[in-house]
């Protein structure tokens, strides 16, 4: 459970596009064997929004992805597209597209006749099909590469065709499987502006699966964070980070410290906690935590930590850690009394303190830390 500190306010959902398509999913079930892959899913997602599937391997995110698609068939539930049910249709049918993590072109098919496979499943116009390959492979930045062979594509070309051919067919909702995995660091970061440009311009509905907390905040509208086969939390992605719902989105969305401690006291709309180590730090609250003696846990941002020369009050003594310069930046580690780590991040300025010095850390003003129940139940996953 999550107490909020005071001034704490969520931060406005994205604006829904004007173009697009809306997809509902209602009550999802998959089982495999005695395995539940999705446990009752509810999801709404807007028109012309890109919403990211985020959470650990085995969560039921690309299980999600692929029943909506119809290559899984759900044990119980819907799937609505514009409010009609298209449960009942054959993928081929469905006006999904998808990109796979592979890209799963055809290589023995050149770069142009990929692109053209869907129209001409769906026994498209011959005229159809060759303006809308030349308009597509334009599009993608691969008009020069249409004689092609996949084999002879670097990863980042094979992607934009892949991507071209979920596009041929017009689809009312693009999925998209993990798409930028194999790719190096700077090419996935192009990618990652290539297809938001592309939805931006096309005004699709997409859903991004990954497990890339940085790549969903950078991507997507709206954040889906999973667990188990079911949806811990879903917001903004700045909602997301600010103001995380257990301690698993906490844990799971950025970087964030964990001090273990209990509930010393509450008066005037601010908690006294105290830590394992014996110290004692206060903050406002919005609403009155539980009583005196019970076990939390404050959850705090490393750029919520502000680190001091002297004592002061609600600042806790540490010991300094290893410090590593990062561009402006610097991170800091420090060592709280009970041996709880804690890390920093503060522009880089002045001298750093020697290791194994005496400091004292405390928040920053108006930081937004979030206090949660200690229960097992909570822990982050790997």
């Amino acid at each position: 459970m999550l107490f909020r500190p005071a001034n704490l306010t969520p931060a406005p959902e994205a604006a829904s596009a004007l173009r697009g398509h809306t997809l509902d999913v209602l009550g999802l079930t998959v089982r495999y064997g005695a395995f539940t892959a999705l446990d009752g899913v509810d999801l709404a997602v807007r028109a012309g929004e890109v919403l990211a599937l985020l959470g650990p391997s085995g969560c039921g995110k690309t299980t999600l992805l692929r029943t909506v698609a119809g290559f899984v068939r759900q044990h119980a539930g819907q799937v609505l597209l514009d409010g009609r049910g298209i449960d009942d249709l054959p993928p081929n049918r469905r006006s999904v597209g998808i990109v796979f993590q592979n890209y799963a072109l055809f290589p023995h098919m050149s770069v142009a006749e990929n692109v053209a496979y869907g129209l001409r499943a769906r026994r498209a116009p011959r005229e159809r099909i060759a303006t809308r390959v030349a308009e597509l492979l334009e599009m993608v930045q691969m008009g020069g590469f249409r004689d092609r062979r996949p084999a002879q594509l670097s990863g980042g070309q094979q992607q934009r065709v892949a991507l071209a051919r979920a596009l041929a067919i017009e689809p009312e909702v693009l999925l998209l499987d993990e798409p930028f995995a194999a790719l190096d660091r700077s090419l996935r970061l192009d990618m990652q502006i290539e297809i938001k440009r592309l939805q931006r311009q096309l005004g699709l509905t997409a859903i991004l699966v990954t497990h890339d907390q940085d790549e969903a905040m950078s991507v997507a509208d709206r954040i889906a964070v999973m667990r188990r086969g079911r949806i811990e939390q879903l917001g903004a992605p700045v909602e997301l980070y600010d103001s995380p719902a257990n301690l698993f989105v906490a844990g799971f969305i950025g970087t964030t410290n964990r001090l273990p401690c209990t509930v010393a006291g509450w008066a005037n709309d601010r908690v006294r906690l105290r830590l394992d180590g014996g110290a004692e730090i206060g903050m406002p609250m919005q609403e009155r935590p539980p009583p005196a003696g019970t076990p939390m846990l404050l959850t705090i941002r490393p750029e919520q930590l502000l680190l001091h020369a002297a004592p002061a009050e609600d600042r806790i003594p540490v010991e300094v850690g290893l410090s590593v310069p990062l561009g402006g930046q610097t991170i800091r580690e420090v060592v709280a009394a009970g041996g709880t780590r804690l890390r920093l991040t503060e522009p880089r300025r002045g001298a750093i303190p020697d290791l194994g010095a005496t400091a004292w850390i405390g928040l920053a003003p108006d930081v937004r830390p979030a206090l949660f129940r200690r229960t097992d139940d909570d822990r982050p996953e790997e």
